[in-house]
């Protein structure tokens, strides 16, 4: 984890908003940082707008317009609120980091929520095994009074999702159930579920207001955003960046590369393998005709070293295991997946067999599932097979063309 604590400063970029020094402040310092919170509950209406117009999407992957879901929950009565900490990526950082770094900054984010909704309940969920996320939360909260309950979540891929969460609160279950949180999320009541970096924003935004969002990122997609970058940067680490900053832009920042690198992952296990283009811009509009997204922000430089074939055999070997078991497309779709994938990882006799399959256990799966797990899968499945093309070809042959071992992605 201390590699991943680091805050890389440069010339010419944007001012931190999120990451500030070594560890987490006091009260005392993060008002006279940020100054206080404005109350919200009475002009609610009026600050969703200025959410509106600041463009602000969530941070936790899926990139759902702030504004659309805060009004979906100030419909219902009774209503409850969930800061989501789990970050079940095991290639990801930043939320760690971002409730370690500025635990206040979040519980101010939770708090305007809860004003702009009605909320009377609020929650924090976080991954049991995140003790310094844990400590940093508990020591702010009890520094402030806040009346937020923090949740120690089991430590699983599954969990991160919102209705997981949701399902963890109601009865100890932390896996997906396809309900929407909005409608009938904590014990029946209408529910925010919110990523923790995108409360952060809406604390500023709420402070600050729209057009001073506006300015860094890109008009499409405005503000800064956390991101987690790994593999052959020299000094990986959390980061904050503009959004449409470009990957080499990205590496830079992070002492540049440590090697030439294969391929670049984007948006973690539930990203895409796409073509080392240092030039590309990350944001969705740039990604899109790359076949990638965003996601959460976890990007790997992948050194030209290893076997992009065995680190995504690897994953998918271990999403298969994250399987939540509530469906066949997961339970022996992936299992299935998993095994076709380690037959051409490891230039089996059976390559050609395995190429075969995966087209057809394609059609099996996918759009199949109770939630997103195995698309995601299939996802980072497809886009392996498509950047690493001249090595399954060389598999085919029974040769690896990898140097090295070495694991790269973290599971």
């Amino acid at each position: 984890m201390s590699a991943l604590l680091q805050e890389y400063e440069t010339p010419n970029t944007v001012p931190a908003r999120l990451l500030h020094g070594e560890g987490g402040t006091t009260l005392d310092e993060h008002l006279a940082r940020y100054g206080p919170l404005p109350p919200v509950a009475k002009r609610a209406n009026e600050m969703v707008r200025v959410i509106e117009a600041s463009g602000l999407t969530g941070r936790g992957g899926a990139g759902f317009p702030s504004a659309t879901k805060l009004r979906s929950v100030s419909r219902g009565r009774r209503t409850v609120v969930v800061a989501n900490g789990t970050e079940g990526e095991p290639a990801s950082a930043k939320d760690k980091i971002l409730m370690i770094r500025n635990p206040h900054l979040v519980l101010d984010g939770l708090e305007a929520a809860a004003g702009l909704v009605g909320a009377g309940e609020s929650h924090i969920a976080v991954a049991s095994n995140s003790h310094a996320a844990i400590a940093a939360l508990e020591a702010a909260a009890a520094e402030r009074g806040a009346p937020a309950e923090i949740i120690h979540v089991p430590d699983r891929f599954v969990t991160g999702e919102e209705s997981a969460v949701v399902h963890w609160l109601n009865d100890g279950h932390a896996t997906p159930t396809g309900r929407r949180p909005f409608e009938r999320g904590v014990r029946g009541r209408p529910t925010l579920v919110q990523n923790v970096e995108t409360l952060a924003h809406l604390a500023l935004i709420v402070r600050y207001g729209a057009a001073w969002f506006r300015t860094a990122g890109t008009a499409n997609e405005p503000g800064t955003a956390l991101a987690t970058v790994l593999g052959a940067a020299r000094t990986p680490g959390v980061i904050e960046l503009e959004v449409g900053t470009t990957f080499g832009e990205v590496f830079d920042r992070c002492g540049g590369l440590s090697e030439r690198i294969q391929a670049i992952l984007v948006g973690g296990y539930f990203g895409s393998w796409i073509a080392p283009d240092l030039d590309v811009a990350l944001s969705d509009e740039a990604l899109r005709p790359c076949g990638a997204s965003l996601g959460a922000r976890t990007i790997v430089a992948l050194p030209g070293s290893v076997c992009g074939l065995g680190e995504t055999s690897r994953v998918v070997r271990y999403m298969a295991g994250e399987s939540a078991g509530q469906c066949g497309p997961c339970v022996f779709g992936l299992a299935a997946l998993a095994d076709a994938f380690e037959s051409i990882a490891e230039c089996r006799d059976s390559v050609d067999e395995a190429l075969d399959r995966i087209p057809r256990l394609h059609a099996q799966i996918a759009r199949r599932g109770a939630c997103a797990h195995p698309d995601g899968t299939l996802r980072l499945v497809m886009s392996a097979l498509d950047v690493f093309s001249a090595e399954v070809e060389a598999h085919r042959s029974g040769r690896c063309t990898a140097t090295s071992h070495a694991s790269v992605l973290p599971l």
